[in-house]
C-alpha cells in the first residue's frame, strides 16, 4: 500500500527569498533557478483573456437574457437596463475574477496556459488589496486606447500598467 502524494502548492519555492546562511537549499527542480521565473508574455496574456471573456459571456449573457430578454436588449438604447443587469454584467465579472485570482492565483484562461499571478517582490500570492488594485488598474491600462495591455510587449518583466500599480508579475506555473 502506498501513501497518496500530497498536491503541491502553487505558491513557487524559488531561491530569490532570504535564507540563513544554515537553511537547506531547496530541491532541485526542472527549471533551473537562474531562469526561473519565466515571464508570461502578451499573446498568452491575450489568449487567455479571451478565453476568460468567452466563459464569462457563457455566464452573464444566458442571465441577462433570462431576466430581461431579448427585446430590451437588442433595441434598448442605453448603456444599464436595470439593477439586475448592472449586477449580473458588472458586478458578478469582478468578484469572480478577484476570487478566482484570489483562491487560484489566476483566472480560467490563465490556469488553461498554466499562468499565475504573484507578488512582483516576494513571488507569492499577493495580498487581497494588491488583487483589487490590480483590478482597478485595468480602466487606465484600457482608457488609454489599450497601450497597458501592450506594454506587456515591451517590458522586460511582461508587466502591464495594471501589474506595476499592484506590483504582480504573471508567470508560468512549476509543474507538478
Amino acid at each position: 500500500m502506498t501513501a497518496e502524494p500530497t498536491p503541491r502548492s502553487i505558491e513557487p519555492d524559488l531561491a530569490h527569498h532570504e535564507q540563513s546562511p544554515d537553511a537547506k537549499a531547496p530541491a532541485q527542480t526542472s527549471i533551473p533557478e537562474s531562469s526561473y521565473p519565466i515571464y508570461v508574455g502578451f499573446w498568452e496574456r491575450l489568449a487567455a483573456t479571451l478565453l476568460d471573456s468567452l466563459m464569462l459571456m457563457c455566464i452573464t449573457v444566458p442571465l441577462t437574457l433570462y431576466v430581461y430578454g431579448i427585446d430590451p436588449i437588442m433595441t434598448g438604447n442605453t448603456l444599464i437596463k436595470g439593477p439586475l443587469d448592472l449586477l449580473i454584467n458588472y458586478l458578478l465579472p469582478v468578484v469572480l475574477v478577484i476570487l478566482f485570482w484570489r483562491y487560484k492565483s489566476a483566472t480560467p484562461g490563465k490556469m488553461a496556459l498554466r499562468a499565475i499571478i504573484v507578488d512582483a517582490d516576494t513571488l507569492q500570492k499577493p495580498s487581497s488589496a494588491s488583487l483589487i488594485i490590480r483590478y482597478l488598474g485595468y480602466i487606465p491600462s484600457t482608457l488609454l486606447f489599450g497601450l497597458g495591455y501592450i506594454w506587456v510587449a515591451f517590458d522586460p518583466r511582461k508587466q502591464s500598467w495594471h501589474d506595476k500599480l499592484a506590483g504582480t508579475l504573471v508567470i508560468r506555473a512549476p509543474k507538478d
